[in-house]
């Protein structure tokens, strides 16, 4: 890891993903949170304000830092308990079936080994569980997508290896989760970036 990683990419993703426009989405895809929920890329804790009353309490998986650090503000004014909890998506330190929820809020876009992730969410989730999600990426329009796939060097090398087209939906699936609902629609903004996939996934 380096400064742009540690020290700017953070505050990026921050800016980027803080701003107002996004809430709505945030709010939906915390929607139906409940129990003991595992948080995959916490981040700066944006998160923190739209999580439910029914909510006991939250496992945030963050690698950076930095982003910790920016979420203090957040964390003093949560109404549950969070605790730093894990550093890698990809290595959850957590037994089987420890989680009634999960949350993923534009967070699949980056993690390396994104299938291990998601495996490793399916298992640390009790059965019947519910996994949230709002992500960006792959677009349902070949047009947008062939700009995706132009556009994808340069996302991952500026944003901390953000990729635009991975395919959020199938990607869930594959994991062997089964898809209660999604939706999938642009965000205000230019398409290659704001094409997301928001909705629920139960673990078998």
């Amino acid at each position: 890891m380096g400064i742009y990683s540690d020290q700017i990419v953070p505050r990026l993703v921050e800016v980027a993903c803080g701003m107002g426009i996004n809430d709505p989405q945030r709010e939906r895809a915390c929607a139906g949170l409940h129990g003991r929920v595992v948080e995959i890329g916490f981040g700066s804790g944006l998160n923190v304000p739209f999580y439910p009353a029914a909510v006991e309490s939250i496992s945030a998986v963050e690698p950076a830092d930095l982003g910790w650090k920016l979420a203090g503000k957040r964390l003093a004014r949560a109404t549950v308990p969070i605790e730093r909890a894990g550093l890698d998506g990809q290595s959850l330190p957590f037994g089987d079936n420890s989680f009634d929820s999960a949350l993923s809020t534009w967070t699949l876009c980056t993690i390396p080994d994104v299938a291990t992730a998601l495996t490793e969410v399916r298992r640390v989730l009790a059965p019947g569980g519910t996994f949230h999600f709002v992500e960006h990426g792959l677009a349902p329009d070949a047009s947008v997508r062939k700009w995706q796939h132009r556009l994808n060097p340069i996302q991952k090398a500026c944003a901390g290896g953000c990729n635009l087209n991975r395919p959020i939906r199938e990607l869930i699936e594959k994991a062997g989760f089964q898809i209660r609902e999604a939706d999938e629609f642009y965000a205000d903004g230019p398409k290659p970036v704001a094409a997301l996939t928001l909705g629920v996934a139960v673990a078998p």
